[in-house]
Order: C-alpha cells, then sequence, then structure tokens
C-alpha cells in the first residue's frame, strides 16, 4: 500500500474516517491469481465443509510457507460470504481470531458439526485439511 493511500483511509475527512470497501478489494484480488491474496483466498475457498486449516497450511498452499500472519491479515479483511474464513485456525487447533468475534466463529464451526471446547478445536488432527501445493483435494 502506498503512503497517499495509507494516509487516504487514515486522515479523517468532513470529520469521518474514510474506510476502504474491503469486500470490494477481496474481489477483485481474485481476478489476479498472482497476488498472494488471491491465491489465499483461492486455498480456503477450497477447504471443504467440516473441516478446517491453519494460517500456515493456508500459507504453505498459497505458496508461502512462513506467511501465517499475512493469512490473518487477508481473513481479517475478506468480508465476504462466499470465503469460509471460519475454517482458518490457528496453529494447535486453537480458534484464532475472527475479526474480534470469536463465538461467532465457535459457532459456525460447532453449526458444520466441528466438536470446540473452549478456544480449541477437539479432534484436530482429524479433521485438519491439508492437501499438497497444486493438487486439488477435498
Amino acid at each position: 500500500m502506498s503512503k497517499a493511500h495509507a494516509r487516504q483511509t487514515s486522515e479523517p475527512r468532513n470529520g469521518r474516517k474514510v474506510v476502504p470497501d474491503t469486500t470490494r478489494a477481496a474481489h477483485t484480488l481474485l481476478a489476479d491469481p498472482d497476488h498472494f491474496a488471491a491465491r489465499v483466498l483461492s486455498v480456503v475457498r477450497r477447504i471443504p465443509h467440516g473441516r478446517v486449516a491453519t494460517y500456515g497450511d493456508v500459507a504453505a498452499l498459497a505458496g508461502r510457507p512462513r506467511a501465517s500472519r499475512a493469512v490473518g491479515n487477508v481473513m481479517r479483511t475478506c468480508g465476504r460470504p462466499d470465503i469460509p474464513c471460519h475454517r482458518v485456525i490457528a496453529a494447535g487447533g486453537r480458534l484464532g481470531g475472527y475479526g474480534g468475534n470469536e463465538p461467532l466463529k465457535r459457532s459456525l464451526l460447532m453449526a458444520e458439526g466441528i466438536l470446540v471446547s473452549r478456544s480449541r478445536v477437539r479432534e484436530f488432527e482429524q479433521i485438519r485439511w491439508r492437501t499438497r501445493p497444486g493438487r486439488k483435494s477435498g
């Protein structure tokens, strides 16, 4: 993001803070498959119902294995109902963030039949979705 763009989105205008439309931005990213965020969203779309993947799993499948924090940033700004961001969790089965609404993330996972105790997915290794990069899997 350029300094001018960062300034635009954080400086108030007419007493109001300008906030970028992240939904449109996420849609635009999907059109550019070379962009890391587009690859992340593509991977997350493939996580099957009733399964989860870690931020690190998604980063690796998107081609940047050490970019789990960047995956979290993409998830935080996505806002698209067709991208199952709630299926992306932290290492070791921890729920991780969900825009500050962990109870909603827990409810969405439980609605898919995933058992959650406190802030952890139970039987994590059994429901963890993994695939090798470049291979379609369900």
